[in-house]
């Protein structure tokens, strides 16, 4: 979804040449497939971050295009909305200090960014859901200004035919009864509310397989553990409600379909793989195209020329199928290769925090895809799609289902199975000793304490709360302090709880 489209409107026959392309594209996939077309010189991962705006009000800061030209780095890019940007870092191995260099690396882009962005009004907030957004926060007008945005918006309210139903039930802060929201939005802007840190890691084709199917076996520990998007619309709802936000917010199905069992465009899938061409194939199967929007490039003519193909609209089509573990096809300085991208995590709470969540899911995600007997052959897809909304939900008061031991809480299934695990995995893949103990360490610690960016915020607003704030006062009085505490190196379990 990163690429500029054609500002103007698809017509029928668009979206009949649009079709044709995508299963052209998906048959010289498969061919590249059979025939090992595909470069993996090494094991390479990286991260796209999603950043909030907020003015001196803790408001949402409606100025990214402002904000942009000031940071004057392209590594910076827009988002849906005009209060959000994004940063995507480079690519770099797995191996040896990496991680640490990368840590080092996101403070000096966010510091800076931060400074920078401060000449516009605004500064960095990386949080799951900004909890001071609103309504008002979700009208059209703020959509960001680029073509791709207003057609997106345009093309899944044609799909649907009426306004987005938000609907969900929360978990109740102590003392207090459940809140619900039930709410209507004229544009896909509560997509914008959802921020989140988004990890890649380069595999060889034969083993795409295994990583995808291993990711989607942590995906609810990752949330359960990192949870950091309590509140929305001023309600208290999930721990990570992210989850149910980002599938109600693109919902392209009207009360009917989803009674007839079509599926949602935000997915977790519903069977293990084989390969990855079958995560493709699904897409072109199951999900019309948004965004017809085709190019000039013939796939099998580039690929029997010796050229590594685009698969510009096989692209552009997986662009808006967001499953929460996505395929990547992508051709660098010429080359194809696949990648993994994870996308279960929100954003922040600090640099650290971050880094450690990434660490324990490739650590992890390998040790998984290299068992000598895979965990999805001891596992329902079910179970696992379960454990993914339990762990949103309720965070380090969820259970979550796991072979061998059953229904056990996050921190339990962590500290005894899965942290050894990922100690594990980043030593086979030859990660420093140093970068192994400074990251899973904050995870176990996190654990222990069983806090995580969501509890904490739960906490502070709760206990605001019972200092005599209204809601509105607690929330911008939290997020306050969340930042400050946010650009500093401590992890969120050590954050104090006192106001």
């Amino acid at each position: 979804m990163g690429q500029d489209l054609s500002a103007d409107g698809f017509n029928p026959r668009d979206r009949a040449r649009y079709r044709r392309k995508v299963q052209r594209c998906l048959d010289t996939l498969g061919r590249m497939l059979a025939d090992g077309g595909f470069s993996f010189p090494r094991r390479h991962i990286g991260l796209e971050l999603e950043l909030n705006l907020v003015d001196e009000e803790m408001r949402p800061s409606m100025n990214n295009q402002e904000v942009l030209e000031a940071l004057d780095n392209p590594s910076f890019t827009t988002e849906l909305s005009q209060h959000n940007i994004e940063l995507n870092v480079p690519p770099r191995p797995l191996a040896g200090n990496s991680a640490i260099a990368l840590e080092r690396d996101l403070h000096e882009y966010l510091s800076t960014a931060d400074h920078k962005a401060g000449r516009a009004g605004a500064r960095l907030g990386m949080i799951g859901i900004l909890p001071t957004l609103t309504h008002e926060h979700f009208d059209q007008k703020w959509l960001t200004n680029a073509a791709r945005y207003v057609m997106l918006n345009d093309q899944i309210f044609a799909a649907r035919g009426e306004h987005i139903r938000l609907s969900m039930d929360g978990v109740e802060l102590p003392g207090h009864p459940p809140e619900r929201l039930r709410t209507h939005a004229e544009s896909i802007l509560p997509e914008a509310a959802c921020t989140s840190l988004q990890l890649h890691v380069q595999v060889a084709p034969e083993e795409f397989a295994a990583h995808w199917n291993a990711a989607q076996c942590l995906a609810g520990v990752q949330v359960a553990i990192g949870a950091n998007s309590p509140f929305l619309l001023g309600k208290a709802l999930w721990h990570e409600t992210r989850i149910p936000l980002f599938l109600q917010a693109t919902d392209t199905r009207p009360e009917e379909l989803k009674n007839q069992g079509v599926r949602p465009r935000v997915w977790f899938g519903e069977r293990w793989i084989t390969s990855i061409f079958d995560l493709f194939e699904e897409n072109v199967r199951y999900f019309p195209g948004l965004l017809p929007e085709t190019d000039e490039e013939d796939p099998v003519d580039a690929l029997d020329s010796g050229q590594a193909p685009k698969l510009s609209e096989l692209r552009l089509h997986n662009g808006t199928v967001w499953r929460w573990n996505r395929p990547v096809y992508d051709v660098v300085d010429g080359k194809p290769h696949l990648r993994v991208e994870n996308r279960v995590l929100p954003a922040g709470p600090t640099v650290l925090d971050m880094m450690a969540n990434a660490a324990f899911f490739y650590g992890a995600q390998r040790a998984l895809a290299e068992a000598e007997r895979p965990m999805w052959t001891q596992m329902s897809f079910q179970a696992a799609e379960d454990n993914l909304y339990a762990g949103a939900r309720n965070g380090f008061d969820a259970q979550l289902y796991w072979p061998g031991i059953g229904w056990v809480p996050p921190d339990e299934l962590m500290l005894r199975v899965l942290l050894p695990l990922a100690h594990e995995g980043l030593r086979t893949a030859d990660v420093a000793e140093a970068s192994i103990e400074r990251y899973l360490g904050v995870i176990e610690q996190r654990c222990l304490a069983r806090r995580n960016g969501a509890s904490w915020q739960r906490q502070m607003v709760e206990l605001a709360q019972r200092h005599g704030a209204d809601r509105e006062t607690a929330l911008s009085q939290m997020l306050g302090r969340y930042l400050t505490l946010s650009t500093t190196e401590e992890p969120v379990h050590t954050w104090p709880t006192t106001l």
